[in-house]
Parts: structure tokens; C-alpha cells; sequence
């Protein structure tokens, strides 16, 4: 399968939408960092927000206060989170285990 050819105008446009969801996503790791929203409140996003669905658990674990990579890394493996996961492919019980761990 090749990639399609583009016009300039289309490339434009896909550009400025990739940008746009870059932008939405580091928006979204900022807010978590600072404790503007939670992450119950992203999960309800994602849903609504083809970007940040696309995001993977591991990145928005990261963006939580006080979680790195090695808590975030360990919390996955705990909750049998694959550490590809995007939070469109989290399954209930593996967003509901993700909520009951930082609701402590």
C-alpha cells in the first residue's frame, strides 16, 4: 500500500491538522501536570477527541503529578496494560483499575 500523492493545498491542510493535534495533546499533558483536570476527565475526552485517543496510556500516566516512567511502566505491567495501549484501546476494566489507582 503506497501513500497517496497530495496536492499542495491537501498537504497543507494535513499539516496544519497534525500540528493542531500536537498542540491539543501537549495542551493535555500540561493541564495534567498542573492538576487542572483529572485523569477520569481525559479518559471522558478521548472519547470524544480523535487526538487524544490516539495518545498512549503511558504518555498521559507520565503527565500525572508524581508518576515517571518506571511508576508508570510498573502500574501498566500490574494492571496487564500493554505498554502500546492507547486510551482508545483500554478495555472497562482496565479504565476502571486505572481510576481506582489514583482515586486512592
Amino acid at each position: 500500500m503506497s501513500i497517496p500523492e497530495l496536492d499542495p493545498e491537501q498537504r497543507r491542510a494535513a499539516l496544519q491538522l497534525a500540528a493542531e493535534a500536537r498542540r491539543l495533546r501537549a495542551d493535555l499533558k500540561q493541564m495534567l501536570k498542573s492538576g487542572e483536570v483529572t485523569l477520569a476527565q481525559v479518559l471522558d475526552r478521548a472519547g470524544d477527541s480523535d487526538a487524544l485517543a490516539k495518545m498512549r496510556v503511558s504518555e498521559v500516566l507520565e503527565a500525572l503529578p508524581n508518576v515517571g516512567k518506571i511508576r508508570s511502566r510498573r502500574l501498566m505491567e500490574k494492571l496487564d496494560i500493554s505498554p502500546t495501549r492507547r486510551l482508545r484501546g483500554l478495555g472497562p476494566r482496565q479504565r476502571q483499575a486505572l481510576l481506582d489507582e489514583f482515586d486512592r
